[in-house]
């Protein structure tokens, strides 16, 4: 139990660095178009190459991990975009800066596929959604840790070191795991412990889950959920400082509330996802938290179009989040029992899904805003994306891999 509880930390602290990192570009995006004279589609060009890369390596790297554990994987994965944080603060102008963001989105590539294989690896069925709880949960602490460590060292140092300071901790960190992740899980070839045994141990190939329509049904919805997710993660600091008009120095807390809030937006889906498995069945106790999580933020964010006050805008963008945020868990935990052993390629199929909302998104977010010179027209845009996204999530007939037809 405790060796399993050490793994659930170092997934979790993996997954704070990652949004660390990722979001400090969008956090220093107002100092850094200033700086290297880009224009709004310019730098909805720099957030989608990141974006565009992780998106095409996502199953290949989830394959890799399948076959060659996610330690090692993990490893090189942390490893390689660690450098290329630290790389991101010599860039000099749009060419330099796009090429450092693809590679740095190629490096990131497979993070979380090769983390929800280590999750299938140390936890049983009815644990896995508050495992992923928490790891999503970390992802927004490190969303919500993000302005406020940036903006005041950006404030002091400038953008660049904030991304040498960055890539620092990123290589520090990989001396750790590589050092102290367990090679070896209870779950992992060890048919004699039932107590950790789940349905999965005759899970087909990964390509059989092209031929079942649940497995579009959840590209589906997981690419209409990245595209709000992606907007919070690329635009929100924009958004609040051109569109909202406040000043660099209160965007600390105004960035950081959606992502704090959104972690217990996570934390509560994943649980109250397993508790309604024990109460309604899998597939009810699986698929209603996003219908529902999805389609309450789809209004908010229109009500945040709807509103003068940037007090209120900011505290219906936070609850937004974090009613968006209760899918993330969930998502991964229905991807990982359709998936059986081929959690790593499945999910890594999933998040590519997510991806291409998140690259569409932080692309035609930055286009929308040069052609209309309005802030609330993307926001109206992803509000109904979400409420498709509840739709297909209701379609979903959530079942593990012995339920699949195997011909």
């Amino acid at each position: 139990m405790r060796t399993k509880n050490f793994v659930l930390i170092l997934l979790s602290s993996l997954s704070v660095l990652t949004f660390l990192d990722r979001n400090a570009i969008s956090i220093a995006g107002h100092r850094i178009t200033e700086e290297l004279h880009l224009s709004e589609s310019q730098f909805g060009w720099i957030l989608t190459a990141f974006t565009l890369s992780y998106g095409l390596l996502e199953i290949p790297m989830g394959l890799w991990g399948d076959r060659s554990g996610e330690k090692r994987i993990i490893t090189r994965i942390v490893a390689t975009w660690s450098l290329l944080t630290a790389l991101t603060g010599l860039a000099t102008g749009f060419v330099s800066l796009f090429a450092t963001r693809f590679i740095f989105g190629a490096g990131e590539a497979g993070a979380y596929p090769n983390t929800a294989i280590a999750i299938r690896k140390w936890f049983p069925l009815q644990e896995r959604a508050k495992a992923q709880a928490f790891v999503w949960m970390a992802s927004r602490l490190g969303g919500a840790l993000a302005p406020l460590l940036i903006v005041p060292l950006q404030m002091q140092f400038g953008w660049r070191v904030t991304f040498f300071v960055l890539g620092g901790v990123g290589l520090a960190w990989v001396l750790v795991w590589h050092r102290l992740y367990p090679s070896e899980s209870p779950l992992q070839d060890n048919t004699d412990q039932q107590q950790y045994v789940a349905p999965e141990n005759d899970a087909p190939r990964w390509t059989v889950h092209l031929k079942d329509r649940n497995f579009w049904f959840l590209l589906v919805m997981y690419y209409c959920y990245a595209c709000g997710v992606f907007f919070f993660i690329s635009w929100l600091p924009k958004y609040l400082q051109a569109g909202r008009m406040i000043a660099e120095k209160d965007l600390s807390y105004s960035a950081a509330l959606p992502f704090l809030l959104a972690a217990g937006g996570c934390l509560l889906g994943g649980w109250l996802s397993d508790h309604l498995v024990s109460r309604i069945g899998l597939n009810w106790g699986r698929k209603l938290v996003p219908v529902v999580g999805l389609s309450l933020s789809a209004l908010l964010m229109l009500g945040c179009v709807a509103v003068d006050s940037n007090v209120a805008a900011v505290i219906m963008l936070a609850l937004g989040l974090a009613t968006m945020d209760v899918t993330a868990p969930v998502s991964w935990a229905i991807a990982i029992e359709l998936a059986g052993k081929a959690s790593g390629a499945v999910t890594g199929a999933m998040n590519t899904a997510g991806l291409l909302g998140g690259t569409i998104a932080s692309l035609g977010v930055g286009y929308l805003i040069s052609w209309t010179g309005s802030y609330d027209v993307p926001l109206i845009i992803l509000a109904i994306q979400l409420l498709i996204g509840a739709f297909f999530a209701s379609q979903l007939k959530v079942s593990t891999p012995r339920a699949l037809d195997k011909t």
